[in-house]
């Protein structure tokens, strides 16, 4: 809202009684703003999306921050930055070519792909990171559970990291989990054909309005974050295609199955 209305940072420090470093931190997320500064910017940068205005005070934590927080300065802050995405999410899609999702994994096949980190995490880092991805999965584990759907490839199922007994259990947790009214696992077959993108992993943290939609790719130096509506508008349709060419949820529980018993 700031840089759209040609308000400077100086500007913004005097308007809300700050100095100019905390805006810097709380544009940077560092600090939070509290929902009565968050409107008077949004006033005087003449915003008149009353929505979008509710929803960024919706996000403002004057009583608090999250709990990833107490994973500051351990771990780092794109990591941090996907767990508070994930946090504000309305709904969520992803989709998966190699990998099973993060949130779907057991904490055994979490550790194989920990331990083959380049370059390798000492075994205290290793717990960390499980912990964290623990605690990561009780937005879909938790009493108020967000909705997730789901598109993984054959290739993850296919996968046997850390040998069949773990890929077996792996797969069954996967099926277990798929039966939830607020998870909606999708498989795309080898035999599906070709799909748009290059692989990556996909995750698409809807907002409670669309200028808050945040589209989350992996790559090897770290997750990266776009939010531009181009960007937005390629990867929902990206979304799209797969789900289209998916099977359906009771025939992807079906296909996941006849790969693990034969594990």
């Amino acid at each position: 809202m700031r840089t759209a209305a040609g308000m400077s940072a100086d500007q913004a420090a005097g308007l809300l009684g700050l100095d100019r470093a905390k805006i810097s931190n709380i544009e940077t997320g560092i600090r939070t703003i509290s929902p009565e500064r968050l409107r008077t910017l949004a006033c005087n940068c003449d915003c008149s999306d009353q929505a979008y205005v509710d929803g960024l005070v919706g996000m403002a934590r004057p009583n608090g921050r999250g709990w990833w927080e107490r994973y500051r300065g351990s771990l780092s802050p794109g990591l941090l930055d996907i767990a508070e995405l994930e946090s504000y999410a309305t709904r969520m899609r992803t989709a998966h070519t190699a990998h099973i999702p993060g949130l779907l994994q057991t904490s055994d096949h979490a550790l194989e792909l920990f331990r083959v980190v380049l370059p390798p995490l000492p075994d205290q880092e290793v717990a960390l990171r499980l912990a964290y991805r623990v605690e990561r999965q009780q937005i879909i584990d938790g009493p108020n559970p967000t909705e997730y759907v789901c598109v993984i490839h054959e290739a993850a199922l296919r996968m046997q990291f850390g040998g069949p007994r773990i890929a077996r259990s792996q797969l069954e947790h996967l099926m277990a989990v798929s039966e939830h009214d607020h998870i909606d696992v999708r498989i795309v077959t080898f035999e599906a054909g070709a799909f748009p993108g290059a692989g990556q992993t996909v995750n698409y943290l809807e907002g409670v309005v669309p200028q808050l939609d945040t589209v989350q790719v992996d790559s090897s130096h770290g997750p990266e974050f776009l939010g531009e509506e181009a960007q937005l508008s390629k990867y929902r349709a990206h979304l799209d295609w797969m789900e289209r060419i998916a099977l359906s949820p009771d025939a992807s529980r079906d296909f996941i199955y006849d790969i693990a018993i034969h594990l």
